[in-house]
């Protein structure tokens, strides 16, 4: 797993709709202005996460985007890999190949395991 702009990006966007899409899709005109992500750039990114079947797009007035599942059961990794894809470290094998493959690896299972409910959570008792 790499951590890339593009999956922070998403990242990003994602936990905007987790913390606005309570009684209505969100657009992604509104998180473009909430976060200052270019709308393009957000159209790109929730193609990819509508194929990974991450979030679901509404159409027509009112319309915009929800995830897919709850966010207690939608982890980072899963996110950052919708739109980054996994690595293929094979092929650029180097001296120091097994410490950024494992690092990798350590890096996937810490973000597997911090669902967007919990970083909604989080960001709720920062607010308080």
């Amino acid at each position: 797993m790499k951590l890339s702009t593009k999956g922070r990006y998403a990242v990003t966007a994602v936990m905007d709709l987790v913390l606005n899409q309570q009684d209505h899709p969100v657009t992604l005109s509104d998180i473009s202005q909430r976060q200052g992500i270019s709308l393009s750039y957000l159209e790109q990114l929730f193609s990819q996460l509508r194929r990974a079947g991450l979030v679901q797009g509404m159409r027509g007035p009112g319309g915009g985007y929800r995830l897919a599942r709850p966010a207690d059961a939608v982890s980072v990794a899963e996110v950052i890999l919708a739109v980054d894809g996994p690595i293929d470290t094979d092929a650029d094998r180097c001296l120091t190949h097994d410490l950024w493959d494992e690092l990798s690896g350590q890096l996937h299972e810490l973000l597997s395991d911090i669902s967007l409910g919990s970083l909604a959570e989080r960001e709720a008792r920062i607010e308080q």
